[in-house]
């Protein structure tokens, strides 16, 4: 394994050069996989613009707004790390809503979020379309090993101490849940795109040797 020290500007370049590179003909579905601490929302906002200025139409969504309603989300307890596991994301509604419509040869039209948690209901946001070689930069944890139909996957990832140190305390809880994802998942091994992010002024590429 060949770690490559990267600045936080030319890993952004490089993200944004890897899903240029996938076929104009249809839509690029980008996984961009971490817990909280990781970040990954942020790296979704830093590619919006570089893709853009490649000539691509970018749609950013977060998995936090396709959570499932509290009754489900909460059966076992409010800080059940196997229910946030398992329970807390509506991936069928993210296959449905997002994913599926960005298929090749289907139409495009995608719903950006679903659920408020606050509120516990319904956004009833309006539907967009993406145009054919537009971009949608899904930003989450826990995204990979659930059979999501990707087009490419970024997993940022936190050693354990990183994450244990990086993560507020009240949501340590939720630590159990990103120990069994490494251990079940293994996602520094399925993704197409592994960033290192101990330190995210310093992340670091990731690639077999």
């Amino acid at each position: 394994m060949d770690i490559t020290p990267i600045s936080p500007s030319s890993l952004v370049e490089e993200v944004a050069d890897r899903v240029d590179a996938e076929p104009r003909d249809s839509w690029v579905r980008v996984a961009l996989d971490g817990a909280p601490a990781a970040r990954p929302g942020d790296l979704a906002d830093a590619l919006v613009d570089p893709l853009r200025l490649r000539g691509r139409e970018v749609l950013r969504v977060l998995s936090a707004d396709f959570l499932r309603p509290a009754s489900l989300r909460f059966e076992y307890g409010r800080t059940d790390p196997d229910s946030f596991y398992t329970d807390w994301f509506d991936y069928k509604g993210l296959v449905r809503e997002v994913l599926g419509p960005l298929a090749p040869g289907r139409s495009g039209k995608v719903l950006p979020t679903l659920w408020d948690s606050t509120i516990d209901r319904a956004t009833r946001a309006p539907y967009v379309t993406v145009a054919p070689g537009g971009v949608l930069l899904l930003a989450g944890p826990l995204l990979l090993g659930r059979g999501l139909p990707f087009d490419l996957t970024v997993h940022l990832r936190l050693s354990p101490g990183a994450l244990a140190r990086r993560t507020p305390d009240e949501e340590r809880w939720t630590l159990p849940a990103y120990a069994r994802y490494e251990a079940e998942v293994a996602p520094a091994r399925v993704a197409d795109l592994v960033v290192r992010v101990d330190d995210p002024r310093h992340p670091a590429l990731v690639t077999a040797s």
